[in-house]
């Protein structure tokens, strides 16, 4: 399996990472977890595909859309804090789960490849900051001031999520 999270670590590892840890199976339509939940891990898509939505109101609003390799969730194991976005499954969808528990054991077998996955961690979530930073940069674009008054131009791409 190819997923960012795991670049450079050796073989040996990952099969220590990923023969321990539990498979969760979520059906097309539900949710792994929500907007506001408590985040004790995180997943990698192992096979299905997923959907990111974050609320606005009272309507859900495509982030991201999520395949095979791609790692969820990961923030928690950083700042412990709730969950920032929904997932929901749009397939049948198989995910592999990594806990806190699990990098600390990595940390007590080898400290180097412990750090290398933290890494590569704190790599994705920085990819993907910079990607929010480049829309949020492109939705100021779209924005006029006059006097007092501010104007936000409508995307061109809705991604309101219809139920």
């Amino acid at each position: 399996m190819q997923t960012p999270v795991f670049g450079a670590i050796r073989e040996e590892i990952i099969a220590h990472l990923v023969e321990k840890a539990p498979l969760v199976n979520v059906k097309n339509g539900a949710y792994l977890f929500r907007e506001g939940d408590r985040g004790t891990s995180m997943y990698i898509i192992e096979n299905g595909r997923m959907a990111a939505l974050k609320k606005w109101g009272a309507e859900e609003y495509l982030l991201k859309e999520l395949t095979q390799g791609d790692c969820i969730g990961e923030m928690a194991l950083f700042d412990f804090l709730p969950r920032s976005a929904s997932i929901i499954s749009t397939e049948n969808t198989t995910l592999i789960v990594i806990t806190a528990a699990d990098l600390r054991d990595i940390y007590h077998r080898d400290l180097e490849q412990f750090t290398l996955l933290q890494m590569n961690m704190g790599r994705e979530v920085t990819r993907r900051l910079r990607a929010a930073d480049e829309q949020l940069f492109h939705a100021r674009m779209q924005t006029t001031i006059d006097g007092e008054k501010v104007r936000f131009q409508p995307f061109l791409n809705n991604n309101k999520v219809k139920q």
